[in-house]
């Protein structure tokens, strides 16, 4: 059922209810009515079978609670009872001529309101804005760099492949002598109305273009009518500093090429970093495992330790260093965001011997006894 309908027809009238009947009522009148005037029950009784339809009509309506509702406020927001002339009778006002006049100096804007709302889209003003620009698709990419690349950031190059017109039919989808033709489904605006259990109705992608707003008879053979073909292309993407594996990364302005005017699409990349066989990550801290003998972790020593750059730094262990212990050096790990550097984390791996000489061994037992050491297990058991 039409709009028009909504406004036009009484449907508490057609059924001989109120407006405030109940559901049992409308329920009631209904059954009455149907079994009066039933074809099944008057054969070739025309007048029966509109009374039948028109109160089937009405039933489906008002025996809806969504349904009733809407019927009720658009009613009650127009008045109820238009009556809309057919077009060209003398001083007719069709349906869509109220909603596009709507818009006078007192109501501005309440006709293009409504004319959107109940499908109103003749005129070339509503196929413009369906055919304006479009932006460009968002293309992806992956790229691999070293750990170092990602501390210090890096500019790779990477090659993305995304669509762009048809260079064969220069992204008219059709064959070459030959041109595109306005959809005479939804007049070259790409959109069609449809429906939603209302009064309302809602735009959605014409079936029949698909969008697009115009229809191939001749396709393109080398895009098969798409418009649209593969584009390889080598750019420089810019890397940040301190960028972590699994990371994604936007770059704007770089995926595909817009259309009728649109702007591009970005670029995602993500990012995969091959792990270094010596530094590890923690934020913008960068970790290191250094092994220490034994004699180094209980004594205490100075030793080197490398650095990412490449350098050699002096690391003072203290007496008594317990495995495990991680000691901090300042500003020598990744660079952070503002441009300041984090730390170097360096834990202490304390080694035991694999194999001991007899010297070695008499010199430990004789430590042992000198030592008079606790035994480290008594907290254990209690």
């Amino acid at each position: 059922m039409s709009t028009k309908d909504w406004l036009e027809k009484d449907y508490y009238k057609i059924l001989g209810v109120s407006k405030t009947a109940t559901s049992d009522e409308i329920k009631k009148a209904f059954r009455k009515i149907a079994r009066d005037n039933h074809p099944d029950q008057n054969p070739g009784n025309k007048a029966a079978e509109t009374r039948f339809k028109e109160a089937s009509e009405a039933n489906s309506v008002l025996s809806d609670a969504d349904k009733r509702k809407e019927y009720d406020e658009a009613r009650s927001l127009f008045g109820g009872g238009f009556r809309f002339n057919k077009p060209g009778q003398p001083g007719a006002a069709g349906f869509e001529d109220i909603f596009r006049n709507a818009g006078g100096a007192t109501n501005p804007g309440f006709g293009d309101l409504f004319g959107g709302l109940f499908g109103a889209h003749d005129g070339p003003t509503r196929r413009a804005t369906q055919r304006g620009p479009r932006r460009g698709a968002d293309i992806e990419g992956d790229v691999t760099i070293s750990f170092e690349q990602a501390v210090e950031g890096a500019t790779v190059t990477m090659r993305t492949v995304s669509d762009r017109p048809c260079p064969g039919c220069r992204g008219t989808g059709a064959k070459a002598g030959t041109l595109p033709r306005v959809c005479p489904t939804c007049e070259g605006s790409g959109m069609q109305s449809s429906r939603s259990g209302g009064v309302f109705q809602m735009s959605e992608p014409c079936v029949d273009c698909l969008g697009r707003g115009l229809i191939v008879d001749e396709p393109c053979p080398d895009c098969d009518g798409s418009g649209r073909g593969r584009s390889t292309k080598t750019m420089q993407v810019r890397i940040p500093a301190g960028v972590s594996d699994g990371q994604r990364i936007r770059i704007k302005g770089k995926g595909a090429a817009g259309e009728n005017g649109g702007a591009p699409g970005d670029l995602y990349v993500g990012v995969k970093v091959t792990p270094h066989k010596l530094f590890g990550r923690s934020g913008s801290n960068l970790t290191l495992e250094v092994p220490v003998t034994f004699t180094e972790a209980s004594l205490g020593a100075e030793i080197q330790v490398p650095t990412l750059s490449g350098t050699k730094i002096r690391l003072r262990i203290p007496p008594s260093t317990p495995n495990g212990r991680t000691m901090r050096v300042r500003g020598k790990g990744a660079r952070k965001p503002d441009g300041t550097m984090g730390d170097l984390l360096v834990t202490i791996d304390v080694q035991v011997p694999d194999d001991l000489s007899e010297e070695a061994k008499a010199a430990l037992q004789e430590y042992a006894e000198k030592a008079h050491e606790t035994n480290p297990r008594d907290a254990l058991f209690g």
